[in-house]
């Protein structure tokens, strides 16, 4: 490992390469989300989300962790290409170049890739979850766990333009790092692009309240492709995604719950298909 000991974010040896660690405050990152030192770049937090970022096929650009957490973790960051840079900086420097505490002790940069297609992703795909219009970063990043959990290997998430960014620092590490294993890519146009799932040969499942099946009921051929699509919990799935659906099916639920949250129907969904109901 090529350890760095880092002072302060002020440092003039090093400051520039920090700059993708600092103010990562959901405020501070809104008000930089162009600025041009992180455009490339997206934020790993933890050491189980750290871990699977070197296991990705993400490259890292560099690692800041508290001094108390190195000998944990020299493991899994001695398995890093050599002259990946490794920044260590006692806990209370690593907090003020972060803007919080980092209870987790670790933090790296990931490189982007190139966006994926979803023609491509959809190619060899057995099934794939849709989201519409998800803006909750805890939502997104607890549907692409779900997807690791519990879908068939290959299955990739594919998510409308309104949707936010699932390598947000907070949708990665509440997926446990799996959003950066999971396929995904973005339809647009949206909903027309839908089309391209029916094209492909999937049956497509809208997931709504107001489904006219039992979710239960639904039986999917063998060798059938799905596709399951689900919308943000106020507004639900727009009259135009559900049209481009060929079935509509809902959760029985207990008379006078409303909706369940996004990423428990995504996860009851996915376990009946999984399983072949």
């Amino acid at each position: 490992m090529r350890l760095i000991r880092v002072a302060s974010l002020d440092d003039p040896d090093h400051r520039a390469a920090l700059a993708g660690f600092a103010n990562l405050k959901d405020r501070d990152l809104r008000a930089q989300a162009h600025a041009p030192d992180r455009a490339d770049l997206f934020v790993a937090e933890g050491a189980l989300v750290v871990l699977e970022l070197l296991r990705s096929r993400f490259p890292v650009h560099s690692v800041l962790v508290a001094e108390a957490r190195v000998g944990a973790l020299r493991g899994g960051l001695d398995s890093l290409p050599p002259g990946t840079p490794v920044y260590v900086a006692p806990q209370a420097v690593l907090d003020s170049i972060v803007g919080f505490h980092v209870h987790r002790g670790v933090l790296a940069l990931g490189w982007r890739l190139p966006p994926a297609s979803a023609d491509t992703l959809l190619r060899d795909a057995p099934g794939a979850v849709v989201l519409e219009d998800l803006t909750n970063h805890d939502n997104v990043g607890g549907v692409f766990r779900c997807v690791a959990a519990l879908a068939p290997p290959g299955t990739p998430v594919l998510l409308s333009p309104g949707c936010c960014d699932p390598l947000y620092r907070k949708a990665v590490r509440v997926s446990i790092g799996h959003a950066l294993r999971v396929p995904f890519a973005t339809l647009d146009p949206w909903p027309g692009s839908l089309s391209l799932l029916a094209d492909a040969g999937f049956d497509t499942l809208a997931l709504s309240p107001a489904g006219g099946v039992d979710l239960g009921e639904v039986h999917i051929a063998p060798g059938r492709r799905w596709a399951l699509v689900l919308g943000s919990e106020g507004p639900g799935l727009s009259e135009g995604a559900l049209a481009a659906c060929a079935l509509r099916a809902r959760i029985a639920m207990t008379p006078g719950v409303d909706s369940l949250n996004v990423v428990v129907a995504a996860g009851i969904a996915l376990h009946g298909i999984a399983r072949g109901r």
